[in-house]
């Protein structure tokens, strides 16, 4: 699977639920995780696949394989903190961004079993980040504006230096 990356209009347009949890679903699921996994990343939502359905998949610091179906954030915290994310859509760019530090989240997993899940730390960051995605929100959008347009700039600069 390809990773998706900025400037493509996927990674931009509001996900549409998943209607039913089907093999091809739990088939996407694993290539995501391995997608994931070979990008060396923590999360990989569907739309940076190329799959413009509400799925994401999250393998944070405890080693856990959670899958996120239809998922919605039904309550965060109103502590905030500061940590430093990147995104496997925008390789190489790192920044600081601010999000509450806990956050409350139903979805269903693979099999079509809900489950409410509440997470602080770097498992509620990554749940927040992917979750960004489904709604065509990458986390420069979280940014300073001076920020985020010297990153899409750059970003983008590259990108035409290795298509040429």
């Amino acid at each position: 699977m390809n990773v998706l990356h900025l400037g493509n209009e996927t990674l931009r347009q509001k996900a549409v639920p998943v209607e039913e949890i089907t093999d091809e679903i739990r088939a996407l699921v694993s290539e995501m995780f391995d997608t994931m996994e070979k990008e060396e990343g923590v999360g990989l939502a569907a739309p940076q696949v190329d799959r413009s359905i509400r799925l994401f998949v999250v393998k944070a610091d405890d080693g856990v394989k959670r899958v996120f179906i239809n998922p919605q954030i039904i309550a965060t915290s109103q502590e905030t903190c500061g940590y430093e994310e990147g995104c496997l859509s925008i390789p190489k760019f790192y920044e600081e961004v601010i999000r509450p530090e806990r956050v409350t989240v139903q979805a269903k997993n693979e099999n079509g079993r809900r489950f409410t899940l509440e997470a602080e730390g770097f498992l509620a960051r990554v749940i927040q980040h992917e979750y960004d995605h489904l709604d065509g929100i990458l986390f420069i959008d979280r940014i300073a504006p001076d920020k985020k347009e010297k990153i899409e700039q750059k970003f983008l600069k590259h990108a035409e230096k290795k298509e040429g």
